[in-house]
């Protein structure tokens, strides 16, 4: 409706009891910003990558400490094991990112943000403190139901951005994203066993020797404890109106706020499972989220295993020099390419270049190993950046559609759904790619596809079927009036 910014903005200004509503407030903030918001920009960068660093620090040296506790009787068995303690973090967001959305709904995003950023602190720590195979299944299993707030970020960044900015903090969410899950473990490869890595700075006897996983999850914990302090200065960006206003007054405050997406409570809420907009896009987002957490447990398992097991037989400080290579190369796509390469293909058709692209390029990697020196260290570094870049241009298109299928009134509860069944396939995803791993270095003398090979054609089948749930009529695209 025209005018409608400027007719909230007088009724912010004019209604005394209006000012207690901390989502008018933000709206009000909006309606006189002018340039690019750039402290808004940080934070949501920052919340993200807090909460996305501990979700894969642990992939470089997951192998090893599975090794350490003992639970696995055959070396073959290890990849089993190290995909449980992979998927009990999302297990347990599974179970809980509905809870957490609805939460997000009611009381604000802000105590989600504060409580998620505060879980890290503690049950990331513990984890790092582990000295069994139990102990870390149940760290990681809390920390996963504990930390609902990636859902609603999405929804404060729907809510705290200018429109024109609104593609931009959703670009912003998923480049942190991006960005936290390849310098996850490259600080878990560089710091993991430090006192064999740097014996002059740490001894055997020290805390980081009796527990040599402990030092990237303490690093991860104290930035995610100065993100949590910070949150609580942030702006709420939810509207709860007083109660106190008389029913003439909040029917004229309400009108003014629908022509600005605010919402109106008399106007039935949609029920979320009948918009397929929203469920193709979340469906979608499912498959490649299944696609993306086995790829990154099986890539770290690959590169760590013996050559004997057709892997590369990296350590852990080999296996952060390629993700860190592949974070900096994602950062770059992220800020400079994908922007251009979105603008003029759409994000749906830029993802189904991504998904066609990534097939030969996964199905090159068994042969990979069979490189060595400088030609192994350049391949296989290039190939991990392109495959990165490529999943998060899918993951980033994903994003929009998701969030501009529904209203804003309704963004927490579907961000919260849409979580709970991407955790429940990430969850999928580490177990499923763990126990895959393991089979294959069983069937090394297989005639059909041995070895790795069938590691990588899983993963190529599975990233096929979401390219073809691309297109229509499978997906379906809401039309914004």
């Amino acid at each position: 409706m025209e005018g409608g910014e400027e007719g909230i903005k007088e009724t912010l200004l004019n209604k005394r009891y209006y000012e207690n509503c901390p989502g008018c407030k933000v709206d009000l903030h909006k309606a006189g910003q002018r340039g690019l918001p750039i402290k808004e920009l940080f934070t949501v960068w920052a919340v993200v990558l807090g909460t996305a660093l501990p979700i894969s620090s642990l992939f470089p040296f997951l192998y090893f400490m599975i090794r350490d506790f003992h639970i696995a009787k055959r070396e073959e068995d290890i990849g089993s094991y190290a995909g449980y303690v992979g998927s009990a973090y999302m297990l347990g967001r599974a179970l809980t990112s509905v809870f957490w959305g609805i939460v997000a709904d009611r009381y604000g995003r802000k105590p989600v943000i504060i409580i998620g950023t505060f879980t890290v602190v503690v049950f990331n720590t513990l984890f790092g403190l582990s000295i069994n195979f139990w102990m870390a299944v149940i760290t990681r299993f809390l920390l996963g139901s504990l930390n609902g707030l990636l859902g609603p970020i999405k929804a404060y960044a729907a809510e705290i951005f200018r429109e024109e900015y609104q593609a931009l903090g959703m670009s912003t969410i998923s480049t942190a994203w991006g960005i936290g899950l390849i310098i996850g473990p490259a600080l878990g490869g560089f710091l993991a066993q430090p006192a064999e890595k740097y014996p002059a700075i740490f001894s055997k006897d020290s805390l980081f020797g009796r527990f040599p996983y402990f030092l990237p999850c303490l690093c991860i914990s104290l930035f995610s404890l100065v993100v949590a302090i910070g949150s609580f200065w942030l702006p709420e960006t939810l509207h709860i109106h007083d109660s106190e206003m008389s029913p003439q007054d909040s029917y004229k405050a309400l009108e003014a706020a629908s022509d600005t997406k605010e919402g109106n409570e008399s106007i039935p809420k949609e029920n979320l499972f009948k918009n397929w907009a929203l469920m193709s896009s979340i469906i979608l987002y499912c498959i490649f989220a299944l696609h993306d957490m086995a790829y990154s447990e099986i890539f770290s398992l690959w590169a760590v295993s013996p050559r004997k097991f057709g892997g590369l037989n990296y350590s852990t400080a080999d296996v952060g020099e390629v993700l860190s290579f592949s974070g900096f190369g994602l950062l770059v796509f992220q800020l400079f390419l994908y922007p251009l390469v979105a603008k003029y293909f759409g994000p749906i058709v830029t993802a189904r270049l991504a998904g066609v692209l990534s097939i030969p390029l996964l199905a090159s990697y068994p042969y990979i190993a069979m490189l060595s020196g400088i030609t192994l260290s350049v391949v296989i570094n290039f190939a991990s950046m392109m495959k990165n870049a490529l999943s998060i241009s899918i993951i980033t298109g994903l994003f929009i559609l998701q969030n501009n299928a529904v209203d804003q009134r309704q963004r927490g509860a579907a961000n919260g759904l849409a979580m709970t069944g991407m955790s429940f396939f990430k969850a999928l995803g580490p177990a499923g790619g763990g126990a895959l791993f393991s089979w294959a270095q069983k069937r090394l003398d297989a005639s059909f596809l041995p070895g790795n090979q069938v590691v990588f054609f899983v993963l190529n089948l599975i990233e096929a079927i979401g390219l073809l749930l691309t297109f229509k009529p499978f997906l379906v695209v809401r039309q914004n009036s």
